[in-house]
């Protein structure tokens, strides 16, 4: 089977390489790709913002499954741009994406479906806000309401800088491009678990929950990012919560989705906050999470094309999943400077010495492959993935392997999974 991949950064490389595992596979095309995947596979270039041109691509290169990796096109309706043309695709419609390019719908679904989530207000200008504000005890977090790469959300210590950071994104003077709509929401206290899950429109199967560390600082510091680095064991979430996550908030989810006629296909990502008074939905993502998807795949026993068909062809209450016990963990290096301004083409050396530390692939995600050499390409650059028995030694060997590479500015956090650590040193129960 030939598989399409659109993305290019360290999910599709992950996806690519564990999509490759399959006695299946004859062949995968990664469009655009990055370094590490034009390594490995045949890469292509194409647009992401452009539809038209996803869509050319897939009619010449006629795939037997196109897999869509980022947010965007997703957003901008590829999945339906392709299945009207007959191709198979793994991925939610435009309507169904949503869930996630839209905070404000997000917060309305929930409410309308009785899923728990914090207090809210989706406001469209400043008279709005200063009302909404009002409601809210601080701290209070601001969310712009589209898509801005884990990067739309501002924990606010007062109602005025709340009401200042409603302004910046309103304006555009915070993100680069102005938010048409925001939503205020309260803050909650508890530790933040990743829960994703796979669906065929009407079932619903979980996946290993994972931990995400979004800030840029150690402890937990700095602004927020599109994630530098994550966890997955078996006792982040005992089997018991699991199930409750899973009845009540995936299940109803995909069943409301249903009801409102967008069937939902594919990742749903539940990003939750767990709480004193239960877990709380803080956001849904509309595909595999980065770099949710490297921690979790490496743990993945099972052949991850057939449980991707099986979505597709709406199947997957007939498809098991197989994990391995144990851990992993996924750890980013970065550009100096990101989530701001950074330099892009440096000479990244170490590669081969860190892919040989036992247990551990090396993803990439900012990379680009010029004349034999690889070079830095973006903001999260690679990401050190590892898995083991414990998540002690996973840690272990994901440093190991880090401390092998090395270009210029390379910055990664020292602490990925240092909650869980110390959890289990003081006999607590990470979920």
């Amino acid at each position: 089977m030939k598989v399409l991949i659109l993305g290019s950064g360290g999910r599709e490389d992950a996806l690519a390489w564990a999509i490759a595992r399959s006695p299946r596979v004859t062949g995968i095309v990664c469009a655009p790709g990055n370094g590490g995947m034009a390594e490995k596979f045949r890469c292509v270039p194409v647009d992401l913002n452009d539809v038209s041109a996803m869509v050319r691509l897939a009619e010449s290169e006629r795939p037997e499954l196109t897999v869509v990796g980022p947010e965007l096109p997703l957003s901008l309706g590829i999945v339906d741009a392709l299945r009207e043309r007959g191709l198979r695709v793994f991925g939610p419609t435009r309507a169904a994406a949503m869930l996630e390019s839209s905070k404000g719908f997000a917060k309305q679904f929930l409410e309308r479906h009785h899923i728990p989530t914090p207090n809210y207000a989706v406001c469209s200008n400043a008279a709005e806000v200063e009302k909404a504000i009002d409601v809210f005890h601080p701290p209070i977090v601001v969310k712009a309401d589209g898509l801005f790469a884990g990067k739309g959300v501002i924990i606010c210590a007062s109602r005025q800088t709340a009401a200042e950071a409603a302004q910046g994104l309103f304006s555009g003077a915070l993100l680069g491009e102005t938010a048409q709509q925001i939503v205020i929401e309260e803050f909650l206290e508890g530790d933040e678990v990743s829960f994703l899950c796979l669906s065929d429109g009407k079932h619903v199967t979980p996946l290993v929950p994972a931990q995400d560390h979004k800030r840029i600082g150690e402890g937990d510091t700095g602004p927020n990012t599109g994630g530098m680095g994550v966890y997955s064991t078996d006792t982040l979430l005992d089997p018991a919560m699991s199930e409750w996550i899973l009845r009540h908030i995936a299940e109803p989810t995909i069943a409301g989705m249903a009801e409102e006629g967008s069937p939902f296909t594919g990742v749903l990502y539940c990003g939750l906050m767990m709480t004193a008074r239960g877990p709380q939905v803080l956001e849904f993502n509309a595909r595999f999470g980065d770099p949710e998807t490297q921690a979790i795949l490496v743990r993945l026993e099972s052949d991850l094309l057939d449980i991707l068909d099986a979505c597709v062809d709406g199947r997957l209450a007939e498809t098991p999943l197989n994990w391995s016990p144990g851990a992993s963990v996924c750890v980013v290096a970065s550009s100096g400077g990101y989530p701001g301004s950074y330099k892009s083409g440096l000479p990244i050396t170490g590669l081969a010495a860190a892919a040989r530390v036992p247990g551990v692939e090396v993803f990439h995600a900012g990379t680009a492959l010029k004349d034999g050499q690889m070079l830095t390409a973006g903001g999260r650059v690679l990401g050190v993935t590892a898995a083991a028995d414990s998540l002690a030694e996973a840690l272990a060997r994901a440093y190991q392997a880090m401390a092998e590479i090395h270009f210029e500015g390379m910055y990664y956090r020292r602490d990925i999974g240092h909650r869980a650590l110390h959890q289990k040193q003081t006999g607590k129960s990470a979920g």
